[in-house]
């Protein structure tokens, strides 16, 4: 019984036992053929291109990027030589009054870099953060002005701080055009498309030709003033320059001559970059960025206004004509509107 609990126990400890001597001669047999298995293998493997390979430690995941939210902007990354840098100069304002035109004609300039399409962080999508923004701008070398344009920061109160926070150093550019044309340029743009948007004299006062409405956009935009006031809060004037909506027109080789002084620039873009195009009534570039052909701005750039009873248009000048002195005052400059 106690020979049936060890390891040559039971039914196979009794043949053992009756296997003699000729069992242990054949018993190292298995070792030695393993042994032979074994070793043919490594000898086969060590062939060049016998042995599969070990698989690969898959490479580390990109470190994720943070999660778009709805209507975030997906604008292209820049590739190239420099780095990414904070802008040095915002287009701040405003809606309507030239600033997509300005940004064109200044990209001509071989000492600026700026980032297309509107990235709305100021005043949209701050809770991203200052290195996403920063992920967003062009790639630029020493020397070289990085810049960006988004119009709705002028109006935004929370702007000028967040702003002043990335850098106190910041030039801020504006845009601005005679606030009645630029009430209605605005209304144009969402008359096309929102072809059932009630009449701009509607939306403009309150029960028929009463009080202006303040709280329609199109009128707020145009209290230049009003705006100021919470910028010089963040910013002394110095860090300003105030740009003609109007004289971009006529003129635009002279404001954007301003322009470049203000970036402390050399005046590369001049009067040879522009020729006047009487079917939009706007100027247009005779040698766009990268390509050799003249160019326009888009189609949406001089459509054409709706017609506002004359009445409408005197109420809105008699309107804005005490905010467009105390702008005046607070600059130093007249633009003339009045």
């Amino acid at each position: 019984m106690a020979g049936s609990g060890g390891p040559g126990g039971g039914a196979g400890g009794s043949q053992g036992a009756g296997a003699g001597p000729g069992a242990a001669l054949r018993a190292p047999r298995a070792p030695l053929l393993l042994a032979a298995l074994v070793l043919g293998a490594y000898c086969l493997c060590a062939l060049p291109g016998r042995c599969p390979r070990a698989p690969r430690a898959p490479a580390p995941a990109a470190p994720p990027r943070a999660a778009r939210g709805p209507g975030a902007p997906v604008l292209p990354v820049a590739s190239g030589p420099g780095r990414r840098r904070f802008p040095q100069a915002l287009i701040v304002g405003v809606k309507k009054g030239g600033t997509r035109a300005l940004l064109e004609f200044l990209r001509l300039h071989p000492d600026i870099r700026a980032l297309g399409s509107e990235p709305h962080f100021f005043d949209r999508w701050y809770e991203r953060g200052l290195a996403w923004y920063r992920s967003l701008m062009p790639r630029t070398l020493d020397g070289q002005i990085t810049i960006e344009k988004t119009p709705s920061y002028f109006v935004t109160l929370e702007a000028p701080p967040r702003i002043h926070s990335m850098s106190p150093d910041t030039k801020l550019i504006v845009v601005v055009r005679d606030p009645v044309t630029r009430a209605i340029s605005d209304y144009a743009q969402t008359l096309s498309k929102t072809p059932g948007l009630p009449s701009f004299r509607t939306l403009a006062f309150r029960h028929g030709l009463g009080p202006v409405d303040t709280a329609w956009s199109a009128v707020r935009i145009g209290l230049y003033a009003q705006h100021l006031d919470n910028w010089l809060r963040y910013f002394p004037l110095s860090r300003f320059l105030f740009v003609s909506g109007e004289r971009l027109v006529s003129d635009p080789a002279g404001e954007v001559g301003r322009v470049q002084d203000f970036l402390g620039l050399r005046r590369v873009v001049t009067d040879k970059h522009f020729y006047f195009n009487a079917t939009k009534g706007f100027p247009c570039l005779k040698k766009a960025q990268g390509s050799g052909r003249p160019r326009c701005l888009g189609k949406s750039k001089g459509r054409p206004h709706p017609r506002v009873p004359e009445a409408v248009v005197q109420r809105l000048r008699d309107f804005y004509q005490p905010f467009n002195r105390k702008f005046y005052q607070m600059i130093g400059q007249d633009f003339g509107w009045d």
